[in-house]
């Protein structure tokens, strides 16, 4: 009988109770109800909502830089998506959403590229975005940002528990962020006795190939993967995506590179046989210690982002460096 009562105790969270009031990015945000519509700006977003068993829920989507999970192609596939990149104001209104749910601040907030909270809300729609592109993080203009305290898995959690909160799917939510404790943990236990303090540069994109490059800042989702698996990120400044010289990165000469592959074609550099192709016949980055030793990781440009997809940015980078560890 008291098994039984604990068990219910533990295994179910409570309902949400509405009229809901969060604060999301510093602003107040009431829900008198549970969205029935929403759009979804960011793949990463999209993804939460996708596992959170949302799908239901969506009615467009916008900013994909590559393909959607395997697990939820199909569901993907019923679902409009109204832009590859940024959508319109009115493309998303369009589709009469109840809640704007948005990846990254520069596209829903103060000076978003789609629209402002104020638009949204002059038409009787919320808006929500994620906590990992706000908290401690100064969003300009340019899309990227500057982020002042190091990005940590607690922000996605944050993300994934207020949705779940706000959609009244608390057992799922819960259920998701156990899921991704645990696999963080195995990966981080994966990596073992792998020398530390490797010196690492993700490599996102460049704007022409053998121009500055954006590679990883010192407080962005990667340099949390760096942390966590015990490597060092070779870039020091808070700007989430720095363009930084192939001049400045020969100086650090990083043993290992990771770079991004994404089926986005806006920048000279998305595509990663561009990518393989400079780095092995550039007269300089050729000689790179990683280059000339192949240590080379290939990896998702989505995990590179603060999303559900830094754990899998986590395991790859672990399994890389257990495999790059010399015969002992």
């Amino acid at each position: 009988m008291c098994l039984a009562a604990s068990f219910t105790q533990t295994a179910f969270a409570q309902s949400t109770k509405y009229p809901l009031t969060i604060t999301n990015c510093g602003q107040s945000v009431t829900f008198d109800k549970a969205p029935n519509k929403v759009v979804s700006i960011g793949q990463g977003m999209t993804e939460v909502l996708f596992s959170l068993g949302l799908a239901d829920k969506i009615v467009g989507t916008a900013v994909w830089v590559g393909p959607v999970l395997p697990q939820y192609a199909d569901a993907n596939a019923k679902i409009t998506r109204l832009a590859d990149n940024d959508p319109s104001f009115e493309a998303v209104v369009g589709q009469t959403p109840d809640l704007v749910a948005a990846e990254f601040e520069w596209h829903v907030g103060p000076q978003g590229a789609v629209g402002k909270r104020e638009q949204f809300n002059a038409l009787g729609i919320n808006a929500y975005v994620s906590p990992a592109d706000c908290v401690a993080k100064v969003n300009g203009s340019n899309g990227d940002g500057v982020r002042k305290e190091l990005f940590t898995m607690d922000l996605v959690y944050q993300e994934i528990g207020e949705l779940a909160q706000i959609f009244d799917v608390q057992d799922r939510g819960d259920k998701l962020i156990a899921s991704l404790k645990q696999r963080e943990a195995a990966a981080v236990a994966s990596v073992g006795d792998v020398p530390k303090n490797l010196p690492v540069v993700f490599w996102f994109s460049s704007k022409e190939v053998q121009g500055d490059a954006y590679i990883a800042g010192k407080n962005s989702a990667p340099a949390y993967i760096l942390k966590t698996v015990g490597a060092k990120n070779v870039v020091t400044t808070e700007d989430e995506w720095p363009l930084v010289g192939w001049e400045t990165i020969a100086q650090a000469d990083p043993a290992v590179i990771v770079i991004a592959t994404m089926s986005r074609h806006r920048y000279a550099a998305d595509n990663p046989a561009v990518k393989l192709d400079f780095l092995k016949t550039d007269p300089v980055v050729s000689q790179l210690s990683a280059v000339k030793n192949s240590h080379i990781v290939l990896m998702d440009a989505q995990d590179m982002n603060p999303t559900i997809r830094t754990i899998d940015g986590i395991e790859i980078l672990a399994k890389a460096l257990k495999a790059a560890e010399p015969p002992k």
